[in-house]
């Protein structure tokens, strides 16, 4: 909530995106490693979602991992439907496909009953997270999952596309009334996440008896109505899957545009930028998915959501130097304690992903299969 409230404070304040904010602060080297950084974020995107929709078609359809891939290419037809309407138009679809996803899980948080006082202490972080490389892994992922570096690109370029006055005082109001449709947002994204891990806990790990062997999403949707006592519970799961990877599709798009035209002032059609993605993130789905069947599949899920967590301090970097320094938002710059959290946060999510690079090195593994299965 607080790096999107930074994102769309930059947006407003400078009438610049953060792609195009660095573009002209930076030394063109500089962007171009940016640039880099922020396309492999992207792919990472692109990558779960093609992982996501294949095990989504292969759970409600039945159709193999590496068919499923391949049908993913066919999203380029959803794009170019909603490319002719309006901007507006990808809004609403979005919001639909969040409200379905959250539809989805509110009923299988209803059907699992978690123990609250349970779920309430499940908030409160352990060490262990950082101390277990195993546990570290899926956590790093979660975050990578949850922040999606792109999205703070395409946060400050979106706020721009609404009508408030160009002065000091429009810009004033439009932060305010940014912050809170921004928070308004997360807190529902919040309530997903949290669902999805709260339904997993109560369904499996806190079950009579407890189904501790659930390594991928294959399993979970297999157990679900068994734990659940519905089958609808299996079905829905697959839904909010498939959802959830159309939703990714539209704002991996965007973001690839903000982030081409910000860095390299090139611009391209959404449809082909989004062919070349969805090809670049196809080849190696299919690959795994024809060669190491469902297990090689989960593991590159959650790989990509690593990696979208190992490029976020790229992103979070130059946002927190842009809103922190009155050079380039003047008067709306950053308050002295909202610079210390600003970067506080960035030290955090950096000392995150450097903890997990050298626990691996150590190790001599990066998220392998047995880590992911005991982890799980």
């Amino acid at each position: 909530m607080f790096l999107q409230y930074l994102s769309l404070k930059l947006g407003i304040a400078s009438d610049r995106d953060l792609a195009q904010a660095c573009r002209d602060a930076y030394h063109p080297h500089v962007n171009k490693l940016l640039w880099v950084v922020a396309e492999a974020a992207i792919a990472a995107t692109d990558l779960a979602e093609v992982v996501g929709c294949a095990i989504a078609f292969n759970l409600l359809l039945g159709i193999p991992l590496w068919a499923g891939v391949l049908i993913t290419a066919a999203d380029v037809i959803l794009l170019l439907v909603a490319e002719a309407r309006s901007f507006r138009f990808l809004e609403i679809l979005i919001g639909a496909l969040t409200a379905l996803i959250a539809a989805c899980f509110i009923f299988e948080l209803v059907k699992a009953q978690p123990n609250m006082a349970d779920v309430m202490r499940g908030y409160l972080p352990s060490k262990e997270i950082i101390t277990n490389k195993d546990m570290l892994y899926l956590a790093t992922g979660i975050l990578g999952a949850t922040v999606m570096p792109h999205n703070l690109y395409l946060h400050s370029s979106v706020i721009q596309t609404r009508a408030y006055p160009r002065t000091t005082a429009g810009r004033t109001l439009a932060i305010k009334l940014g912050l809170v449709d921004s928070t308004l947002s997360l807190l529902v994204a919040f309530v997903i996440n949290s669902a999805i891990l709260i339904v997993a806990a109560a369904a499996f790990h806190y079950a009579t008896p407890p189904l501790e062997d659930v390594a991928d999403i294959t399993d979970a949707y297999e157990l679900l109505a068994t734990s659940l006592g519905s089958k609808a519970a299996s079905i829905l799961f697959g839904v909010a899957l498939l959802a959830a990877g159309q939703n990714s599709t539209i704002t991996g798009t965007l973001s690839g545009q903000i982030v081409m035209e910000g860095f390299l002032s090139f611009k391209m059609r959404p449809w082909l930028r989004r062919v070349i993605t969805r090809g670049a993130a196809i080849v190696p789905a299919a690959t795994v998915a024809a060669v190491m069947g469902r297990e090689g599949v989960s593991q590159l899920l959650v790989l990509s959501q690593v990696i979208l967590s190992l490029t976020l301090p790229f992103a979070v970097f130059p946002l927190v130097h842009f809103t922190s320094s009155r050079r380039y938002l003047g008067k709306f710059a950053n308050r002295w304690y909202a610079s210390i959290i600003a970067w506080l946060l960035f030290l955090f999510i950096s000392a995150l992903n450097i903890n997990l690079v050298v626990q691996s090195a150590i190790s001599g593994s990066f998220g392998g299969l047995g880590s992911h299965r005991r982890a799980v």
